[in-house]
């Protein structure tokens, strides 16, 4: 009787291999890799569709306020085309913004970091960025409000410093991920370091990068709720003016336009991780 060894590779002590083609001689591995594709693909097309659905919700609900009959704090705040496109699009704006400062400063620093010559530094930067996400934002907010002055340009700023370390991070991860053995290889063909990084690396760190710019964009479009607070504006006044004047039918319309931005966003980032990456990734 053998005696068998159940090692990474499947062999007997004896040298022979166990086979793990299933009866029918079809292979698992591709067909559990088909079905997650095949889910991964339906789920990227069904979530706009849920979105779109939340939205419709959102537009039946507030048709159904009757908003001309209301009280007037109600009827103002409620109002689409004085208070709530233009705060979406404030909204939209802060996020679109601060998510771009940290794309441009995150991912240049993140490659800097991870060449030999900046090693040592890295840990120091680490720690700024850390401190982003260690202050609370209202905190950071108001240190922003001290230093820069109130307006959207502060928010902007203090979101970007809040939202910096996923894509830095992600960034580090994504280039130091990339198998040596293929960049020795682009050496051996005669790559320069510059040509290494921009047709190796950094293709091959895409969808880690992604990830993180996903992360940021999220974060700073939840966060963007708290810019009224040093006069930038946005969808907080919605939700604030719900608190304020116990106005349910006003707070519940400024959470769920919230929501809705930002599902939207992380659906065109998923997309994006999706078909931004290299072939066979």
């Amino acid at each position: 009787m053998t005696d068998v060894f159940p090692g990474a590779l499947g062999w007997v002590r004896n040298k022979t291999p166990v086979s793990t083609t299933p009866p029918d001689g079809s292979s698992p591995e591709p067909s559990r890799r088909n079905a997650a594709e095949l889910i991964d693909r339906w789920g990227l097309w069904v979530a706009p569709v849920l979105i779109a659905g939340l939205a419709g919700l959102l537009a039946l609900y507030h048709r159904s306020l009757d908003l001309e009959n209301a009280v007037r704090q109600q009827r103002s705040a409620l109002s689409w085309s004085d208070k709530l496109w233009p705060q979406t699009l404030q909204h939209l704006e802060i996020a679109a913004y601060s998510t771009l400062l940290v794309v441009v400063i995150a991912i240049p620093l993140g490659i800097l970091l991870t060449r030999p010559a900046f090693r040592r530094v890295a840990p120091t930067l680490m720690t700024v960025a850390n401190s982003g996400q260690a202050f609370p934002a209202y905190g950071l907010l108001v240190g922003g409000l001290f230093l820069l002055g109130n307006g959207t340009a502060t928010v902007v700023y203090c979101l970007a410093l809040f939202a910096l370390l996923p894509v830095l991070r992600n960034t580090m991860v994504g280039l130091d991920g990339v198998d040596r053995n293929v960049i020795e290889a682009g050496r051996g063909m005669g790559m320069t370091r510059r040509l290494v990084l921009t047709r190796i690396e950094l293709p091959l760190a895409v969808p880690v990068i992604l990830a993180g710019v996903r992360t940021a964009m999220v974060l700073n479009i939840g966060m963007a709720t708290l810019a009224f607070l040093i006069g930038g504006g946005a969808l907080g006044i919605t939700i604030s003016s719900g608190l304020k004047l116990n106005q349910d039918p006003v707070l519940i319309v400024g959470a769920v336009m919230v929501a809705i931005v930002a599902l939207t966003f992380d659906w065109l980032g998923a997309v994006a991780e999706r078909y931004l990456r290299p072939r066979g990734l």
